[in-house]
């Protein structure tokens, strides 16, 4: 790193309050370039102290006193290790100042740093080293001696042998040796992995109406395993998604236990057990949707969660008349294993759409198992029962359904992601038990994120839907299984669900939805600032009348721009489509209002 011969000055002008204000604080580093500047300006308590409500003398020589040791780091930090250092209060070196000693008015403060020459690695030795384990680049002779580097190195030597059950392992010894005849830094850091352990008994403390039994068998720690951080991090994450806990806390112990075992202690905090919520919702297109939940977060004394939802919806809107909904759920965490939940789901409902009207009773059975920490699968069984009515007539049917899901998510946020991808698969065969036919349904949505720029201030989103029914066709099939296109889901800027299969039936156009969809979503995203981005979008759908996409059908699209408004729960989203093609081409205008991206 060259160095810019010429010396930078930094100069705070604070205004006198009381005799004890400094008129003038300077940092004059010789040779520094930006960046070794811009440190040490970060690291003068000096510098700073103006900013306190009526700072007093000795508080300006405490800070100057301090900043001694705070440069000095900083020098090190940037690989400096000949600097010198002078911290001069009214003229008078700051170390020859006694705290309590300081004088009446505090006029100047005179920092002078000369960094000297920047230091290279001659050594860089950690060992012994776990295998697989990764020093950062720098630390390599020939490369800046940067004490931040060598702290750097002992800790990923440490991490990855905690990594493979070594979790009392320490830095047993280091040599920091400066070369200044050469401008070399010799530094050899010697570590102790101690034994391999296991893990050790699991402790539970602060709780009082969740069993113990419970959080252990919800903790999932696998006692008399090789100990891993990841479990230990993946036990207490279990244990807060319950929703039971306001709190969970898990640590080793200090000791080692008997054979080589590691005892552990986690420390719960318990949350009220009850919640109450409504909410309300407006959209231009579904109107006013009203929705209140009661939740038991611990019925049985297992972490339990029981819940009672109901919603009105379509209040004033355009899609049909109004939706109403009763239902219920019970979720038991760690029903066979700490990474399987059983949910148990009832619900009665009503569905008024543009093209059907639907009365139905639902009631699910559902396993839920987490394979990795990306990938999760669900398998179930359910009884739906429904009467339906469309223009093609009245008619009553009972399903069997074994619903089946897979999904893999590595985005980097579930609800503004910036980088990764998202694939979610679901399938729910189903069996005609009275009325109706038997066949199945699937539906695929995969989506893709990547930023790039300065704080990732530019990205590209893009999300790609197929679906399709399989056995019936549009007469048979449940209307609720079928697809549609038009609104926030599947094309912004066209009308909600206004594009599905029409058919002549007795002479007479009816239009049901279709047996087969493909959809498309391009997003790009720039933010303007940290909290306020634009987006432009094109969005693409097809409804088709075969089992496979892209047949048998037609299409429609639709363009726009919206605005996100980042906050802690998720950026808040408006966005305003128009249809792109068609004989409404740029002609209406649709409104989107919601919290998270819209995929």
């Amino acid at each position: 790193m060259k160095l810019k011969q010429i010396s930078w000055t930094a100069v705070l002008m604070m205004t006198a309050a009381t005799a004890a204000v400094a008129q003038e604080v300077t940092i004059d580093a010789p040779g520094a370039d930006d960046d070794l500047l811009g440190l040490l300006q970060d690291a003068s308590l000096s510098r700073g102290i103006g900013d306190e409500s009526d700072p007093q003398p000795q508080d300006y020589v405490a800070a100057a006193r301090a900043d001694y040791r705070r440069l000095l780091t900083a020098l090190y930090a940037a690989g400096y290790y000949s600097g010198t250092i002078s911290i001069k209060v009214n003229g008078a070196e700051a170390a020859s100042i006694a705290p309590l000693a300081a004088p009446d008015r505090i006029d100047s403060i005179a920092i002078t740093v000369v960094p000297g020459p920047l230091f290279t690695f001659g050594r860089a030795e950690v060992a012994p080293l776990a295998p697989g384990t990764e020093l950062p680049d720098g630390f390599a002779p020939g490369e800046d001696a940067r004490a931040d580097v060598i702290r750097q190195a002992a800790s990923a030597a440490r991490t990855t042998w905690r990594d493979q059950g070594y979790a009392k392992v320490t830095v047993a010894d280091q040599q920091i040796v400066a070369r200044h005849t050469e401008d070399l830094l010799d530094a050899t850091v010697a570590i102790a992995p101690g034994p391999r352990l296991t893990f050790g008994p699991l402790t539970i403390t602060g709780n009082e109406a969740v069993r113990t039994s419970a959080i252990n068998r919800i903790a999932g720690l696998p006692t008399g395993e090789i100990y891993s951080p990841d479990e230990m991090t993946k036990a207490a994450q279990r244990l807060r998604e319950t929703g039971a806990f306001d709190s969970v806390s898990l640590t080793e112990a200090e000791e080692i236990g008997p054979d080589n075992t590691l005892p552990i202690t986690a420390t719960i905090a318990e949350s009220k057990p009850r919640r109450i919520g409504a909410g309300v919702e407006y959209s231009t297109v579904e109107g006013i949707r009203l929705s209140a939940y009661w939740m038991h977060r611990n019925i049985f004394g297992g972490a339990e969660n029981l819940r009672f939802d109901a919603a009105v919806a379509g209040l004033g809107g355009g899609t049909g008349g109004i939706d109403y909904s009763l239902g219920t759920a019970l979720r038991i965490p760690a029903i066979y294993g700490a990474d399987t939940d059983l949910t148990a789901t009832a619900q009665i409902s009503r569905e008024d759409e543009p093209n059907y009207l639907v009365d139905k009773f639902n009631t699910e059975v559902l396993v839920n198992r987490q394979l990795t920490d990306a990938l999760e699968v669900q398998i179930g069984v359910g009884l739906l029962t429904a009467k339906e009515v469309t223009d093609l007539g009245t008619r009553n049917y009972t399903l069997l359904t074994a619903p089946l899901a897979a999904t893999y998510d590595k985005r980097d946020s579930d609800t503004n992601a910036k980088n990764g991808y998202y694939i979610d698969v679901e399938t729910t065969p189903f069996l005609a038990l009275a009325g109706g036919s038997s066949g199945a349904r699937g539906y695929l949505d995969g989506r893709v994120y990547y930023s790039f720029g300065t704080d990732d201030r530019f990205t590209v989103a893009a999300r790609g839907q197929l679906g399709t029914v399989i056995g019936p066709d549009e007469t048979d099939s449940p209307a609720d299984f079928l697809f549609y296109s038009g609104g926030s889901g599947t094309v912004r800027g066209q009308g909600y669900k206004s594009l599905g299969v029409d058919r002549t039936v007795n002479g007479e156009v009816v239009t049901t939805g279709g047996t087969s969809y493909a959809g498309a979503q391009l997003e790009a995203r720039v933010g303007i600032t940290k909290a306020i981005s634009i987006v432009g979008f094109y969005d693409y759908g097809y409804v088709g009348s075969s089992p496979t996409p892209l047949t048998d059908g037609a299409d429609q699209d639709g363009v726009g721009l919206g605005v996100r408004y980042n906050t802690a729960i998720g950026p808040i989203r408006l966005d305003v489509g128009t249809p792109a093609s068609g004989d409404d081409q740029f002609k209406s205008v649709e409104v989107y209002i919601g919290i998270g991206q819209a995929f």
